[in-house]
């Protein structure tokens, strides 16, 4: 399952793995029925496939993906502003890799995913490192939902329930630290 939900239907197809795999003196010895020897090519085949199914496309420098500066309105008690440095989520690729194999989130960063136009969000935690809470964004700018503490490395598909605009990602706990809540508002501005 793809990052946010850019599903990818046709992997790469995987490398055919040579017989010499396979110890010739296991065969020998029986101790591999030959019978069982094509499903085990297969499934090595698999594994190796395995890799290109968890993230299809080449991994892209964060420093390459557009900036932003992210400001949350936090309606209160007390009301308060939140401003975050956040890498923008621009296209399905980017979606896809987001913050996958990052292994530090320092407090105010994080990573936007704006939608348009705005569908139910799909999100999973494989290959992430650190512990993310996912702040979901309605149309109308207001946060939607929160879902916090998301486990790292988890496949467990965390969803928006309903169509949103963009879906931010920030470290594990801050959206509580911040006593963020639904209904504050949400609003972005992409650094050139």
């Amino acid at each position: 399952m793809p990052r946010a939900s850019s599903v990818r239907n046709a992997p790469t197809p995987a490398r055919i793995i040579p017989a010499r795999i396979i110890p010739a003196r296991l065969i020998q010895a029986g101790s591999i029925p030959a019978r069982i020897i094509p499903a085990l090519l297969a499934l090595l085949a698999l594994l190796a496939a395995g890799s290109v199914l968890g993230q299809s496309a080449p991994l892209e420098d964060l420093a390459a993906f557009p900036k932003a500066q992210l400001t949350i309105q936090h309606r209160g008690p007390p009301a308060a502003t939140h401003q975050f440095d956040v890498w923008v989520a621009n296209t399905p690729d980017r979606q896809e890799q987001g913050l996958m194999f990052v292994r530090d989130l320092p407090q105010g960063h994080g990573m936007i995913f704006p939608e348009t136009p705005p569908r139910t969000m799909n999100m999973w935690m494989k290959n992430t490192y650190v512990e993310l809470d996912m702040v979901f964004v309605s149309a109308s700018g207001r946060i939607s939902k929160i879902i916090e503490h998301a486990h790292p490395l988890s496949e467990t598909t965390l969803s928006s329930d309903e169509p949103v605009a963009a879906v931010l990602e920030i470290g594990g706990g801050e959206a509580a630290r911040l006593g963020l809540g639904v209904g504050d508002h949400v609003t972005w501005t992409v650094s050139k």
